[in-house]
């Protein structure tokens, strides 16, 4: 069995943002001489996360839409300095 491990690391511009690393996937997969197997892609931060899906610019939008909308909305007046403050949560959110 073969193995090969590559980090990554993004900068991005946005609170919210989706990067496209397929091309990065696919340049560590052949650096590593691999042409049968898995490649296993993990985000190393507890604020990322990897999914697998088809480049649609539609389907980004809708993401990031819901998760401003539903999943992780952004309360400014929560934050100051860079600070969280100790506020109740935003409705139907688990503290």
């Amino acid at each position: 069995m073969k193995a090969h491990t590559t980090y990554l690391t993004f900068k991005t511009r946005k609170r919210q943002e989706i990067i496209d690393i397929t091309d990065q996937v696919e340049a560590c997969r052949a650096a590593a001489g691999i042409t049968e197997g898995m490649v296993l892609v993990s985000a190393m931060h507890i604020s990322a996360s990897v999914f697998v899906n088809d480049h649609e610019s539609g389907l980004w939008h809708d993401i990031l839409e819901w998760l401003e909308t539903s999943i992780a909305p952004w309360d400014p007046k929560r934050y100051w300095r860079g600070q969280r403050r100790r506020s109740p949560p935003l409705p139907d959110h688990r503290a």
